[in-house]
């Protein structure tokens, strides 16, 4: 629950709601949603790599503790190396 509330201060516009024991899932989906870039029109998504890039930087330059920015940082390499190849 601690690594999603972390997500959440670094992309305080997305709704992620939980229920009791999903937290984990919740924010491994969120992560996956966004290195797909699902929440931008199909004409203006950037790849996976792209969107990763961009979310190491932003957990890098965050005032999050920095053992929560590497656990970000492991879930996001963890959920790019995941995705299907295109």
């Amino acid at each position: 629950m601690e690594l999603l509330e972390a997500y959440r201060s670094l992309w305080s516009n997305r709704s992620l709601p939980v229920g009791e024991n999903e937290a984990e899932h919740v924010l491994l989906d969120a992560i996956q949603r966004d290195l797909l870039d699902e929440m931008t029109h199909p004409r203006l998504r950037k790849s996976p790599y792209e969107k990763f890039s961009l979310a190491v930087k932003r957990i890098a330059t965050s005032s999050l503790d920095a053992k929560q920015q590497y656990e970000l940082v492991r879930l996001y390499v963890q959920q790019l190396e995941n995705l299907p190849s295109r």
